[in-house]
């Protein structure tokens, strides 16, 4: 059997290994990464030395959980009757028969399985902080979509994007390599989470139609497309406001270097305010990731120069 990936050529086999890779969602993965990158490079600065092993560990149980998050949704949108033919983002692979639901749902359990394999040593080192951080992060991530009142239904999930994808991931990364937490890292790890929140708001904005129908009540569906693409703009530009505090810490390369990464920011915002929801919102929301990443990157040189 086999599919397509939505209009292109590419054809997928079914339980083929692109298949189980495009399951995990790899445009979204940057959104993991970013925060340990600047929990480890803002540690540098405190530290004499970085636990190189540490920091793997930290960033192989973040993308764990993520991808472990990605492939329960996967799953549970589908049996919810939120993932359907008339889906208009990227090829789901539960809903066209590539990859079964109990085989995606395992998948999942078997992620947040490695997670907890990846985070014994952070346990180790961080004490029972860290269990518990990670415990929690594992259970909301099944709780997203899983559970008798699934965070992505509600319309709180975007509150845990931030939470998670920003402070508690950036924070926990640089707790473990200094054994302290700074004001300056939350002030980080805010501008990485608010960011983070942008692939996920232009998500349901694209989908607020046919999560209507299926009650997976998201912002954008509670309040419209108008307040979606305002949240959408205000999560994109706040960070580059809340970045002014470097520029109290005597710091223009981490005030303005970031600013680089303003230039496609607006043009997807732009793109977004212009064109309904529909398919070309998935080069948005891969957009929106990328430019998370360069703004990560560019802030994370500029601590160093």
């Amino acid at each position: 059997m086999t599919n397509r990936l939505n209009s292109s050529a590419l054809i997928i086999k079914k339980n083929s290994l692109k298949a189980w890779i495009l399951a995990t969602r790899p445009k979204t993965l940057p959104v993991s990464f970013v925060p340990v990158l600047i929990g480890v490079v803002f540690s540098s600065h405190i530290v004499d030395s970085l636990n190189l092993f540490l920091a793997i560990c930290t960033l192989l149980c973040s993308l764990c959980i993520q991808i472990g998050t990605n492939l329960i949704n996967d799953a549970l949108d589908f049996k919810k009757g939120a993932d359907n033919h008339n889906r208009l983002g990227p090829l789901r692979m539960t809903q066209n028969g590539l990859l079964s639901y109990k085989e995606v749902l395992m998948g999942g359990f078997l992620s947040f399985s490695l997670a907890l394999l990846c985070g014994i040593p952070l346990i180790l080192a961080g004490g029972w902080p860290l269990a518990i951080i990670l415990m929690v992060s594992i259970f909301c991530g099944y709780l997203y979509t899983g559970g008798p009142y699934p965070l992505a239904y509600i319309g709180v999930s975007d509150c845990f994007i931030l939470i998670f994808f920003g402070w508690v991931s950036t924070c926990a990364t640089y707790y473990l390599q200094t054994g302290t937490i700074s004001l300056s890292i939350f002030i980080a790890s805010t501008q990485i989470g608010l960011l983070a929140m942008v692939p996920h708001a232009i998500n349901n904005l694209r989908d607020h139609a046919s999560d209507k129908l299926a009650k997976k009540n998201s912002l954008a569906v509670r309040f419209g497309p108008q307040f979606a693409r305002w949240e959408i703009t205000i999560l994109a530009f706040v960070p580059f406001l809340i970045g002014m505090y470097w520029l109290s810490q005597g710091s223009l390369w981490m005030t303005f270097l970031p600013f680089i990464s303003l230039i496609p920011i607006v043009k997807n915002v732009k793109n977004i305010w212009l064109t309904e929801p529909g398919t070309k919102y998935n080069q948005f929301l891969a957009t929106s990731a990328l430019c998370q990443l360069l703004f990560g990157v560019l802030l994370a040189l500029g601590s160093l120069l």
